[in-house]
């Protein structure tokens, strides 16, 4: 038997205008903005609340978007969607492609802005349907982890209400058509590291006056790659990268220090602490048998938090989800190593439920090299590639999400 919840939610997006919201996500495509700067994507999420009849306001948290829905008594649910694109140089070849040279989104934020306009559209045209109060959150910066903090602190829930429940989704590599939901751990943790090897510069043709920080940070990025095959037990879940080594100016030229960029993703908090000690360990000592002038500096930045489900939001949101989309459709794939900030919108005490939309069109996948899943999801774009293109047929069954998980928590006459 169908729930009412979705049956509802079956109801409400039985006429969605799809053509206009696949207009929204290729104009979005074309004008993506970095994180902090999505004046224009705010002033069109925005536009489009207004006209739904939200109460809306702009510039929460510096850019970020805020509509509200009272609908008489009952919940409050928060609907999220992040806005920022990536600096990728995009290379999909579409009609719609980026018009902004070095920016892409490349992480479907556009896809996710046009989710949540359908919903929020859907939801208030059939507000006779529901009872309570409707979030609708457009949020910047999430891919520098600082826009649901910023949010937050700009008096998100003082000006707008605590919600009771939160719900986000993120387009994910896979066939179109799957709703990977995960109640609990869903997404890792992820930390950046900042090295700085401190070397006594010189020239090129005199070694032996100088000390080398290039040979030093060539060891460190070696042995860093030991924390997690020889210090992290193999049942545990950890990622160490080097995404960035700098130094120097010239061939002839023995530089002064060298620069490294590291990304920790860990799944529970000792072994993050495991690994931190770990990488400040290996510095200091590989820095001790170069002979470096100094100690190097190891400095902690941008810390994403675990995005863990609450098993009852998410339990409830599933179950909604196999119903209006058909048996094999939602599936645990157990946890991701990505992260998300959306945690924060919780402060550690409110439930949310988090899933994904798979987007890889059906080309796209069948053409793939592999035969298992794993193989299959290896060789498409994934998020973050300058070849990245969510499906368009993705478009209506993102909005379906949104407002099923939504009707799951408001009170449906």
């Amino acid at each position: 038997m169908t729930s009412t919840a979705a049956r509802a939610a079956l109801d409400l997006t039985a006429g969605l205008p799809v053509a206009d919201l696949e207009d929204l996500y290729r104009d979005l495509h074309r004008h993506p903005e970095l994180s902090l700067h999505e004046h224009r994507t705010a002033r069109k999420l925005a536009g489009r609340l207004r006209g739904a009849g939200f109460e809306t306001a702009e510039g929460v948290g510096g850019t970020g978007v805020v509509g509200r829905l009272r609908n008489g008594d009952g919940p409050t649910v928060l609907l999220r969607a992040d806005m920022d694109a990536l600096p990728v140089q995009e290379a999909t070849g579409l009609p719609y492609a980026s018009t902004a040279p070095g920016v892409m989104h490349a992480c479907g934020h556009d896809l996710h802005v046009t989710w949540l306009t359908g919903a929020a559209e859907a939801l208030a045209a059939g507000r006779d349907a529901w009872h309570g109060t409707l979030l609708v959150v457009g949020q910047p910066a999430e891919e520098t982890g600082q826009g649901a903090a910023r949010m937050v602190a700009d008096g998100l829930y003082e000006r707008f209400g605590r919600p009771d429940t939160l719900l986000g989704q993120h387009a994910a590599p896979g066939p179109a058509g799957l709703y990977p939901h995960v109640p609990g751990l869903i997404m890792s943790a992820s930390t950046d590291v900042d090295i700085v090897v401190h070397g006594r510069g010189g020239h090129g043709s005199r070694p032996e006056a100088t000390v080398d920080p290039v040979v030093t940070a060539a060891h460190l990025v070696t042995r860093l790659q030991t924390v997690v095959s020889r210090e992290i037990a193999a049942g545990e879940s950890a990622v160490l990268t080097v995404g960035r080594i700098e130094a120097g100016s010239r061939h002839n030229i023995i530089p002064a220090e060298a620069r490294i960029a590291l990304n920790l993703r860990t799944q529970s908090e000792p072994v993050r602490q495991r690994m931190l000690a770990a990488v400040r360990r290996i510095a200091l000592g590989e820095c001790l048998a170069s002979g470096c002038p100094r100690e190097p500096e190891v400095t902690v930045g941008s810390t994403f938090p675990m995005t863990v489900n609450d098993a009852g939001a998410d339990a409830a949101v599933a179950a909604v989800h196999g119903e209006v989309f058909g048996p094999g459709t939602v599936f645990d794939p157990g946890p991701a190593m990505g992260s998300e900030d959306f945690p924060q919108l919780a402060l550690g005490a409110i439930p949310y439920a988090y899933w994904f939309v798979t987007t890889t069109p059906a080309e796209v996948w069948e053409q793939a090299p592999g035969g298992t899943l794993p193989e299959k999801l290896a060789a498409v774009p994934s998020n973050h590639s300058p070849h990245f293109a969510p499906d368009l047929s993705t478009v209506a069954p993102g909005v379906r999400t949104l407002v099923s998980g939504a009707l799951a928590f408001l009170s449906v006459a």
